[in-house]
């Protein structure tokens, strides 16, 4: 028999490495970020297809990691919730026990779900925006870059579009909510969802016609197309004599 302490401290040391474990998040996310900055900057440059189309590998690779670090955490908490539950006399094989939750989970896998990935779909989403901010053509993304008096009309036939529907002004910090599509200043619209959630209400999309009537803060993400065609605007403004 097992004393209830070596449990409790197996089942411990199990926590401890599984918040380590949630920690490599963080390094994932940054790997994305970087891919995602780099395939920004070879769309800005009009370098061709094949460049972009390393990039997107390169974030098929990192999809993967995430799917897999998710799965094998989920099977750790799945397995020490079975434990706790199921309190057996003595302390079980939880690698074995843990590696047949994960083997469970990676059954599903497949190479065609990593594309439908919310990582992966938001770079794509991040691709298609610059392209057509800059007015590049979305079905021939190695044709000859367009030269700076194009690129100086579709940014500024985009302009609209870079003005916050709260403020009004052009955005510094773009955000986009993931459930409408609809675009603030970062700033703008946490102010309003707070003021309302102090008041306990929900916030709608400040975009005029939006049926969205809750806005969370968890709906929102970096919006690092339009922050780059902004900019491109700005350099061109100033620019000007």
């Amino acid at each position: 028999m097992t004393s209830p302490g070596t449990s409790l401290l197996s089942a411990a040391a199990v926590e401890t490495c599984l918040s380590s474990l949630k920690n490599c998040q963080g390094y994932i996310d940054t790997g994305v970020d970087i891919t995602t900055g780099v395939a920004l900057d070879l769309i800005q440059s009009g370098c061709d297809a094949a460049a972009v189309a390393d990039m997107e590998s390169v974030m098929l690779e990192y999809a993967a990691l995430n799917r897999d670090l998710t799965q094998y955490v989920r099977a750790v908490e799945e397995t020490m919730r079975k434990v706790r539950r199921d309190a057996p006399d003595e302390v079980p094989d939880l690698k074995e026990l843990v590696y047949e939750a994960y083997a469970d989970h990676q059954r599903t896998n497949t190479d065609e779900s990593l594309k439908k990935s919310d990582k992966f779909l938001q770079f794509k989403e991040q691709l298609r925006d610059l392209k057509k901010q800059m007015g590049v053509s979305q079905d021939s993304a190695d044709a000859a870059p367009e030269d700076d008096d194009s690129e100086e009309v579709s940014v500024t036939q985009s302009f609209a579009n870079f003005k916050c529907p709260i403020t009004q002004s052009e955005m510094v910090s773009p955000v986009r909510n993931k459930v409408c599509g609809h675009k603030y200043e970062k700033e703008a619209i946490e102010k309003m969802i707070q003021t309302r959630q102090e008041k306990n209400k929900h916030t709608r999309c400040p975009r005029v016609g939006c049926d969205v009537s809750h806005v969370r803060l968890s709906d929102l993400v970096p919006d690092k197309a339009l922050k780059r065609a902004i900019d491109i605007h700005k350099r061109q403004s100033q620019a000007k004599p």
